[in-house]
């Protein structure tokens, strides 16, 4: 029995029509959109969501100039991260442990690295974004980072374009207060982790002090996995103690990578992987190791994701 089709009219085909230009048109902004998300988030899940919305609502009330639609889609973004990151710290909780963003990982020669090595922040850097407030941490990613005037994000955030100034202008002073000079050289930062990891699975205390800073953190993030989690380690010594007591069973697993645009490491076999290790390189030394060993955080944004 042949089922006949439905007679679609002329305004089903006019409205197909204008959503395949609303699609093709979304999708040339998607890669700085989930840039701006991500940044905003910290998370690819999240930022994945929120372009989701981001999409829905411009589905349902598409403005009718398109000309400006990456002005219209960021003011759009940019409230919907608002939101979700004023939900997050209504709820807050004080942490047991490190809070780490999730990492974005890349294989060292895939095609898109050097893309993500130039317009990247590292996950240190990161770390800083989720101690400011959610209206300073939008009006730093967004100007600071993507270049989007104040007049724009004052719309955002529903306040003067002088009060925006204001909100970029205290975060970028605690980012700054905050934020580490990394060696920007992708070859010096991979000599390092290389004999880093040479030391860890030797298991050479001398030579790991050598490579940390004296003054190093490590933060790692387990996520809620009750008796795992620990506050942040400090300075040379303690640091390189705790590398060396784990390094027998996890540095056989560990291979280069690039994370969040600089050089790391993925721990695990392939397909499986139980933790990602963020390097700060500053000066030749390692000043800052985050480790990612939440699972929730791991399996996205790994070789070939964009920011």
């Amino acid at each position: 029995m042949t089922q006949s089709l439905p007679n679609h009219g002329p305004d089903d085909a006019t409205d197909r029509d204008r959503r395949s230009r609303l699609a093709h048109d979304f999708e040339r902004h998607r890669p700085y959109l989930r840039g701006v998300a991500y940044r905003m988030l910290g998370s690819m899940a999240e930022a994945e969501d929120a372009l989701q919305e981001c999409w829905l609502r411009l589905d349902r009330r598409p403005p009718e100039d398109r000309t400006g639609l990456r002005p219209w889609l960021t003011t759009v973004l940019g409230r919907i991260c608002l939101d979700q990151l004023r939900r997050r710290h209504a709820r807050r909780e004080e942490p047991t442990g490190s809070w780490l963003p999730e990492p974005v990982v890349l294989d060292y020669g895939s095609p898109e690295a050097d893309t993500i090595r130039a317009d990247s922040l590292g996950l240190a850097l990161l770390v800083v974004l989720e101690t400011l407030s959610p209206p300073e941490r939008l009006a730093f990613v967004l100007h600071d980072v993507f270049a989007v005037p104040f007049d724009q994000i004052c719309v955002i955030v529903g306040r003067s374009p002088a009060a925006a100034r204001q909100l970029a202008s205290r975060a970028r002073r605690r980012v700054l207060a905050a934020r580490l000079d990394p060696d920007a050289d992708i070859a010096v930062q991979r000599q390092v982790v290389d004999a880093f990891l040479a030391a860890s699975r030797d298991g050479d205390l001398r030579a790991l002090l050598v490579l940390l800073d004296p003054d190093v953190v490590l933060r790692l993030d387990t996520g809620d996995r009750p008796g795992v989690a620990q506050p942040p380690l400090s300075g040379a010594t303690a640091v390189a103690e705790y590398l060396r007591s784990g390094a027998r069973f996890f540095a056989p697993l560990c291979r280069p990578a690039i994370v969040n645009g600089g050089a790391g490491i993925v721990v695990g076999r392939p397909g499986r992987t139980v933790g990602v290790v963020g390097v700060t390189i500053v000066g030749g030394r390692i000043r800052e190791v985050d480790i990612v060993a939440d699972p929730r955080k791991l399996g996205r944004g790994h070789s070939g994701s964009r920011t």
